[in-house]
């Protein structure tokens, strides 16, 4: 293999962490921030990139390239490396940023290749490639719940997906066509055929809630679908959150107040 062979075990159920077992010198990447913790031994770096020498450019060219692919995704320039030095096993944990599932996968087993949504990657071994996907279609790119890029998972080793709500895998046959709300996609292997089409029917479109467009999916392949978005999520918040003028919430504990409104206090 050329990624480092890691070991993990998941903890949790909504609000999971990934515990990843390092042998001496072995190596994982992270994306910054995403680190729970670790033992004693472990040192953490912080490098230019992802890491890897997949990019086409060597060199401080071949970095900066490949750093400029994931700031285009709206990820940070830098990620965190954290390697065994010591002389036994130790252990580094990752959490998932908002509630949900994190995805195990082994990418020699899905082709060498997945594509995920740009904010879905949390961590992998080392020598996995993290890079960019251009759509090739300009529907997908101006009207896919991800925008005109996604975030492509390159290499034989483990890598670290995560995913809000509850989480389905899809094995699609060959022809086989899956309809998916464009912001519940959070993976697919790379020999899904990837559009984007309106939904049917002005009334519909307008009135149904459920947006314009959908992603269509088209087998052989597999597809990982996510039941509650995050930025679904953050819009409920949002709606429910206090809109009074002061800016500040009465609190749950406020029917008192709330009386005293109603009966001309205020």
């Amino acid at each position: 293999m050329n990624n480092h062979e890691i070991d993990f075990k998941l903890y949790g159920d909504d609000m999971q962490f990934v515990e990843v077992e390092l042998d001496p010198s072995e190596t994982v990447v992270a994306e910054a921030g995403a680190l729970m913790m670790m033992e004693d031994g472990i040192v953490m770096e912080t490098i230019f990139g992802d890491g890897s020498n997949s990019s086409g450019t060597g060199g401080l060219m071949g970095k900066l390239v490949g750093a400029g692919k994931r700031l285009i995704t709206g990820e940070s320039l830098f990620m965190t490396t954290f390697t065994n030095q010591g002389t036994g096993k130790r252990h580094v944990s990752f959490a998932s940023p908002y509630p949900g599932k994190i995805i195990p996968m082994d990418l020699s087993t899905l082709g060498g290749k997945v594509i995920c949504q740009k904010d879905a990657f949390l961590a992998a071994a080392k020598g996995v490639s993290i890079g960019v996907e251009f759509q090739r279609k300009l529907g997908t790119g101006f009207f896919g719940g991800e925008g005109f890029i996604m975030q492509k998972l390159e290499g034989d080793g483990m890598a670290f997906v995560h995913a809000g709500g509850t989480l389905y895998r899809k094995n699609l046959q060959k022809g086989q066509v899956l309809r998916v709300d464009t912001g519940c996609l959070v993976a697919m292997t790379a020999d899904v055929d990837y559009s984007i089409e309106p939904v049917s029917g002005v009334k519909t479109a307008l009135f149904g809630g459920e947006g314009l467009f959908f992603a269509t999916l088209r087998g052989p392949g597999s597809v990982w679908v996510q039941s509650l978005p995050f930025s679904r999520l953050a819009s409920r918040v949002f709606a429910a959150a206090p809109q009074n003028p002061a800016g500040q919430s009465k609190g749950e504990g406020s029917a008192a107040g709330g009386l005293f409104d109603i009966f001309g206090g205020r």
